[in-house]
């Protein structure tokens, strides 16, 4: 008989919790990990959380078998740690979990965004792991979830099929056979490269969000996102920022859809152009937009999504004008170097990489000296 795993769930937002809730109720061994212990301390007091759903979905009250805020406490006892927290922090979270990491733990972005994996690893070795632990990332976050308490969470929607890539590349088929029984929704994602690529929040968030500044301003959001934001003139903008994204992809060897094969894929709508595709799409109805400019759309798909993009373009030699514009807009707005603070190509260490070298490092490993 097998031994059960340890899993580590790190986060515990809506998603964290969610995740945690439902791995309990399927009978995993979870622990949760969140910075501020205020913030699970009533899920420790209760001992785990309780999960709604919708109809068929996973509902109950997830045990969890340990809550902490030190990762002195959970990480060296887990054999599979699910990041799940928004992007921005997977840099400082590498840091913490470095002196802790042993050799075949399992580590996964929910999800990577754009070069996810690449930060990690490299921020990984910069402090010192030496542990040989298997990297991944999911090109999207698998639930559709919100937190109805403290202790509470719902789950709207499981995605029926989810890329997952591992670094390198050679660990997918591992990656996907310990999860299996828990996700069998995660596919083989090809590599990070392609799930980072594939990332549709880069093309559809920041830009939109900024091109609607004045009114989601004067609104306070108050008007359908997708159905009153995206106009002829939006839609040539974000058609401009998917051509330059799937060109990134093409000088890297890979074949990236398209915004319009994305929302056929996913949402089986289609369209003569994106503007007509978008407005088919009748799940984008009653979707209002964001409340304020001081939102994630920008502060962490612009640094974590479109920078990382931009500068793989700039690095090999694509015009990616139209992603800069709406990045230099937004640092405008947020008075603040997004370039700086997100994920460039020699923040990564990658910056001296050819095409050849960096498609050895994610398929192989072989990082170039």
């Amino acid at each position: 008989m097998k031994r059960k795993l340890n899993y580590l769930v790190i986060g515990a937002g809506h998603g964290g919790k969610a995740m945690a809730a439902h791995m309990a109720l399927l009978g995993e061994q979870v622990c949760l990990y969140n910075r501020t212990w205020d913030h699970v301390s009533i899920i420790a007091k209760r001992g785990g959380i309780d999960l709604e759903s919708y109809p068929g979905g996973p509902r109950g009250f997830g045990r969890i078998k340990n809550i902490t805020s030190e990762f002195k406490n959970c990480v060296p006892k887990a054999d599979v740690i699910m990041v799940v927290l928004p992007s921005s922090a997977h840099a400082e979270i590498a840091k913490g979990i470095a002196p802790f990491l042993k050799d075949g733990q399992i580590i996964i972005l929910h999800p990577g965004r754009t070069c996810g994996a690449l930060e990690v690893d490299y921020v990984l070795r910069n402090n010192g792991c030496n542990a040989q632990y298997i990297l991944a990332e999911t090109e999207t976050f698998i639930y559709a979830s919100r937190s109805d308490g403290p202790a509470q969470a719902r789950i709207f929607r499981i995605k029926e099929a989810v890329p997952l890539a591992a670094l390198p590349a050679t660990n997918n088929e591992k990656v996907l056979e310990v999860i299996n029984h828990i996700y069998p929704q995660f596919i083989d994602g090809v590599n990070v490269l392609q799930t980072g690529l594939n990332n549709m929040g880069a093309i559809f968030h920041p830009a939109l969000t900024i091109l609607n500044a004045g009114r989601i301003e004067s609104t306070h959001g108050d008007f359908e996102f997708y159905i009153d934001g995206v106009t002829h003139s939006v839609a040539k903008v974000l058609e401009a920022l998917d051509r330059e994204r799937v060109t990134v992809a093409s000088s890297l060897g890979i074949r990236a859809r398209t915004a319009m094969e994305w929302l056929a894929l996913a949402y089986n709508v289609t369209g003569p152009d994106l503007n007509e595709a978008i407005h088919n799409q009748t799940g984008y109805y009653g979707i209002t937009a964001p409340a304020t400019l001081n939102h994630r759309y920008i502060f962490e798909d612009v640094p974590m999504s479109l920078v990382p993009m931009a500068s793989l373009g700039q690095r090999f030699g694509v015009s990616v004008r139209a992603m800069d514009s709406i990045i230099r807009l937004a640092c405008v707005i947020h008075q603040t170097d997004y370039y700086r603070r997100g994920r460039t190509v020699d923040k990564l260490g990658i910056d001296q990489h050819s095409v050849g070298e960096l498609t050895k490092y994610v398929n192989e490993g072989i990082r170039a000296v």
